[in-house]
């Protein structure tokens, strides 16, 4: 088992309880239990010993012997669980009354058990060395996957794809590590090390493959993440029905008063398997010129989300382009738009303007009416992203593997430049190696503090 200080190892030995089936009514809803020793909850409940590994249909029984339920019940005995101890499920039927019942009566039998935290059971199979921190992270996100692509992504993160390969980059910096510490150790043996062990080719090489991991794992972040997308612009320029469009769906009122969206409006798409999470706000404009207090705030709102997005989509109205006032007031409204955020520009209506406009490199002209331009409009999107189409073997990721991945990268082309000095300073390429090979063990969990710990499974739901 791995050991660490810190409270969240301090009730490790308690049995734990918990509903492990979403809350509401159901077909099915199972009761699950994790601890060292199971046999007296075992006996209390189902009133005889289970097989291990073998569905078993009984009764479930109250305290005073009464049947709550019949169903089945899997006994996994330690070490051969998810969790690394002996675990018990109760499959029952899924009202949420019953399974209530259920774990009112697990708590009662078992001494000592008491309501796992969330992501309590998870957290013990890592604890327990049956997962490492990226495979118990996966767990969530394929829980949370809300596309196919970051199913199947978090899918091969579960199966310890991307684990094998922060192991393989581990294993080779270690690697070169002991050649240049074992040079360091001995250095009254006139070995030109860089030269015979190739030092500089290794290093080149583990850099090209972390860079090479670091751009599937940005891929995956993004499978997971999505990109926040919010459109902005005056009102009446066709926001909602743009949002409308993107989504397929009647969402948004549309109407040709302007401010007639008043709050933010959210809806997630999926474009390629890539999820964006697409807001459309209030019409901007002065906020002497808004039509009453309400629409005052829904601006306010406006800004704040362009401040917290990752791309706007700057929308324009093509039939009312060339009106003094209405330039003037995009243009406001472009020296207000945050510098560290994308801008996409958008020109709406082109459907009602004939010719085709000429508009400046990058700039894309649409329809939310009829559809025209939109696919345009997607690629885009996908562009600004930074997602490639192409990219095979993706797995999920978060933004702490790319942050842990992008400082191996850094560690590593330090190490280089002290390589290719003429003197190699040998103490400190082998110093930036170790801080390369820790910052690569935060990933799966060989070396991570534990309020991270925390941070992490604190996020899981409960029973799982």
């Amino acid at each position: 088992m791995r050991t660490g200080p810190g409270a969240m190892l301090a009730r490790l030995q308690d049995p734990i309880v918990a509903v492990a089936t979403a809350p509401g009514r159901g077909a099915v809803g199972i009761v699950r239990a994790s601890g060292r020793d199971l046999s007296a909850l075992i006996t209390a409940v189902c009133g005889r010993s289970l097989v291990p590994r073998a569905a078993t249909y009984g009764a479930f029984r109250g305290d005073n012997g009464e049947v709550l339920d019949q169903g089945l019940a899997i006994h996994f005995l330690a070490p051969h669980s998810y969790t690394g101890e002996d675990v018990l499920e109760l499959q029952a039927h899924g009202g949420p009354v019953l399974l209530q019942l259920l774990l009112a009566r697990c708590l009662q039998a078992l001494p000592g058990a008491r309501l796992a935290d969330p992501g309590e059971f998870t957290q013990r199979a890592f604890l327990n060395d049956k997962l490492d921190l990226a495979q118990a992270e996966a767990v969530a996100d394929l829980i949370d996957a809300s596309t196919e692509a970051a199913a199947r992504s978090a899918g091969r993160s579960l199966a310890g794809v991307f684990s094998a390969e922060v192991q393989g980059l581990s294993e080779r910096i270690v690697q070169l590590r002991m050649l240049v510490e074992a040079t360091l150790d001995f250095p009254e043996e006139e070995i030109d090390f860089l030269e015979k062990a190739d030092a500089r080719g290794r290093l080149d090489a583990i850099e090209q493959a972390v860079q090479a991991t670091l751009a599937r794992a940005r891929q995956g972040a993004l499978l997971r993440e999505g990109l926040r997308v919010v459109l902005a612009g005056q009102p009446n320029v066709g926001k909602s029905s743009l949002l409308n469009a993107l989504a397929g769906a009647e969402l948004a009122i549309v109407t040709p008063i302007p401010g007639t969206t008043r709050d933010r409006i959210s809806e997630t798409i999926q474009i390629e398997g890539v999820p964006l999470h697409v807001i459309d706000t209030a019409g901007l404009r002065g906020a002497h010129e808004a039509s009453d207090e309400v629409e005052r705030i829904g601006i306010g709102r406006s800004w704040q989300a362009i401040h917290e997005a990752d791309a706007v989509v700057f929308l324009h109205d093509l039939t009312r382009r060339g009106d003094p006032a209405y330039e003037a007031a995009d243009a406001a409204i472009a020296a207000q738009l945050p510098a560290g955020v994308a801008v996409l520009e958008v020109y709406n209506k082109c459907d009602a303007v004939g010719a085709p406009p000429a508009l400046a490199e990058g700039a894309i002209a649409l329809s939310a009416r009829t559809g025209t331009g939109l696919d345009a409009l997607r690629h885009a999107l996908l562009a600004q992203a930074g997602w490639q189409a192409t990219a095979d073997g993706v797995f999920i990721a978060r933004a702490r593997h790319v942050d842990a991945l992008q400082r191996t990268r850094e560690h590593l082309q330090l190490a280089q430049a002290h390589a290719r000095q003429r003197d190699a300073a040998l103490d400190l390429l082998a110093e930036e190696l170790r801080q390369a090979h820790d910052a690569l063990g935060e990933i799966t969990g060989a070396m991570t503090a534990d309020d991270l710990l925390g941070e992490i499974f604190s996020r899981f739901c409960i029973g799982k």
